[in-house]
């Protein structure tokens, strides 16, 4: 099938990868020239494991091409993807749709014949049938259907998520749109992959759902974190027991300092104001988004406390600023209220990330960045760490030791066993759990 994705985003330049590796041919479009370039030229604007290897495949196969241009890819495609942002809308916390509808008045003036259009971007409730009005109004004569396709892809496995996903989500109002869409994801036919077929609106409010839900399951053991050092529990012990639970399900249940990233923190607030706007409050969401934005206060609260009470004048060294591993991602990182908090009283921070460094040196001034985790720990008074990548869950402890001018550990994602830290002489503090 011929797909034109409007966006080379995450989002888009993912799905439209692997669009391409199932068979389809995929032109991605961008109105950034730069970085159409970059993508022709074999560069990857975003980190994301293995994409490299697949975008290479796939323009070397002559499948996925990168264009300026929408116009010959959209009068050709079968199906039109939107895969622009959808941020935050400054003010008032509502989903950003210019961009979105930008794509619809191009799409509309550009498509010829039936084409289905399909919303991958994360859409409020009746984003759709505002397309659909759009389209309506430009083209009169347009034969199209909008469809929405919502992306439950994580950030460091988007390759996995999109060719064995737990789920397809298809919300169409026009049935002439199944056969495509059915085309469209036929591989995963093959592998038995669940294809749920319902209404737009529907659809659109899955994506929302499935996203508060799962903020709304890190939110609830961070909080459990907090019990358990009140009363002497071990959070992991909690999650592990609840966990085993088939109703509840093991997953996000890693108490830490807060959830981030380019989901879930807009999404939750565009749900809240969604359904503000519609009559229907949603105060479990609403709890949820405050005290997600407190608990990140609270764990620079949780290092001074560390280090005696005060941290003015010492280097605190920090591993990890990206909000997970395996992205390059900064977006409402916890390291972002983090770091800025400990050097408003006076901290001197040195980091490292293994990919986030230069996004974060735009996002945080005043920071000295090392190119390695024991550089980080040189005459540190305190070593923190924010983001669990791998590389940092087999320090050796005694070379950090002899680096550091004080051994404090202070480890917000439970990636170390308290003993084992403890008899390599360091003062190790963790979350949800008894310090040593």
């Amino acid at each position: 099938m011929q797909v034109a994705m409007i966006g080379t985003g995450y989002v888009g330049l993912v799905s439209g990868a692997c669009f391409a590796d199932f068979g389809h041919v995929v032109t991605c479009i961008d109105k950034d020239a730069g970085k159409i370039e970059r993508l022709r030229s074999g560069g990857i604007p975003i980190y994301e494991p293995g994409l490299d290897v697949l975008v290479a495949r796939n323009v070397e196969a002559g499948r996925l091409f990168f264009e300026t241009d929408a116009a010959k890819a959209v009068r050709e495609a079968d199906a039109v993807f939107i895969a622009v942002g959808t941020p935050s809308r400054r003010g008032d916390g509502h989903a950003d749709l210019s961009y979105v509808y930008a794509a619809a008045e191009e799409i509309a003036d550009l498509m010829d014949g039936f084409t289905v259009v399909v919303t991958k971007s994360t859409v409020p409730v009746g984003t759709g049938d505002e397309i659909e009005k759009i389209i309506k109004a430009r083209r009169p004569d347009a034969q199209f259907a909008v469809v929405s396709n919502p992306e439950f892809l994580r950030e460091g496995a988007a390759i996995e998520d999109f060719k064995r996903p737990d789920r397809v989500v298809v919300g169409l109002e026009d049935e002439r749109a199944r056969p495509v869409m059915s085309e469209l994801y036929r591989p995963l036919f093959l592998n038995e992959t669940p294809i749920v077929f319902t209404g737009r609106r529907t659809s659109e409010l899955i994506k929302y759902a499935a996203n508060a839900f799962l903020a709304m399951k890190i939110t609830f053991i961070n909080e459990m974190a907090d019990l358990c050092e009140a009363v002497g529990a071990d959070v992991q012990h909690v999650a592990r027991g609840i966990g085993l639970d088939g109703r509840i399900g093991g997953k996000f249940l890693n108490a830490g300092p807060g959830y981030g990233g380019s989901c879930f923190p807009k999404d939750t607030l565009a749900l809240v104001r969604t359904a503000t706007d519609f009559g229907a409050p949603v105060e479990l969401i609403e709890t949820t988004v405050r005290v997600n934005d407190q608990r990140k206060k609270a764990m620079a609260r949780k290092v001074v406390q560390a280090m005696g009470g005060d941290v003015k004048g010492k280097k605190i060294g920090v591993l990890g600023l990206t909000f997970k591993p395996n992205t390059d991602d900064m977006r409402d990182a916890p390291s972002l209220d983090i770091i800025p908090a400990l050097q408003a009283l006076g901290a001197q921070v040195t980091a490292f990330d293994p990919e986030g460094e230069s996004e974060a040196r735009h996002l945080l001034p005043g920071v000295t960045f090392a190119s390695e985790p024991y550089a980080v720990a040189d005459g540190a008074e305190a070593l923190v760490i924010i983001t669990e990548w791998d590389q940092f869950r087999a320090l050796d402890l005694d070379r950090l030791k002899t680096k550091m001018a004080h051994p404090v550990l202070i480890d917000l994602r439970n990636i170390y066993r308290p003993s084992d830290v403890a008899k390599s002489g360091f003062t190790y503090v963790s979350v949800g759990r008894a310090s040593a």
